[in-house]
């Protein structure tokens, strides 16, 4: 029963010595550790507000981002755009030209046409004419041959020719 009752020196010297050990731990070892733990609160409530200001940033940095690619996109949207207009303008362009182009050819290759047949038109008058004064020289001729029927002719004409 002597251990489960302690004695009251024991009591004594036991609170002297809890007394002294608060003591020396207040004055040399809760100030440091109290300064070292609110230390660490500080730089992990300054970690934190860092880590929520990054947050933040990143948030901004995204939006930023996010806004650029839309706008990017606008850009791209318009700069494909024109450049259809720009694509359909110079086919309607090449496509009027050629038109143009292939009427004015048209035109000079009916005027050929219409000159080569004039000249051959010509051609064939000449011929005509030629082959009609042939045939009418060579008729004349055999008609020429006897001198009676030149001089009934001849008188022929005279009297439908009258003198005025």
């Amino acid at each position: 029963m002597d251990l489960v009752t302690p004695s009251i020196g024991l009591v004594f010297w036991t609170t002297v010595c809890f007394a002294i050990l608060i003591f020396i731990l207040g004055k040399y070892a809760w100030k440091p550790i109290l300064g070292a733990i609110s230390e660490r609160e500080k730089s992990i409530e300054s970690a934190l507000s860092m880590a929520e200001a990054a947050k933040e940033e990143m948030q901004r940095l995204t939006n930023e981002n996010d806004e650029l690619l839309k706008q990017a996109r606008i850009e791209r949207d318009l700069i494909l755009k024109e450049a259809r207009q720009m694509k359909d303008m110079i086919v309607n362009e090449a496509k009027d030209s050629a038109q143009k182009e292939g009427a004015r050819m048209i035109e000079l290759a009916r005027v050929e046409i219409e000159n080569q047949k004039a000249i051959a038109m010509a051609d064939v008058k000449n011929q005509v004419a030629t082959l009609s004064i042939e045939i009418a020289e060579k008729v004349l001729r055999k008609q020429f041959e006897d001198q009676k029927k030149q001089d009934a002719l001849v008188a022929d004409l005279l009297k439908e020719v009258k003198l005025k």
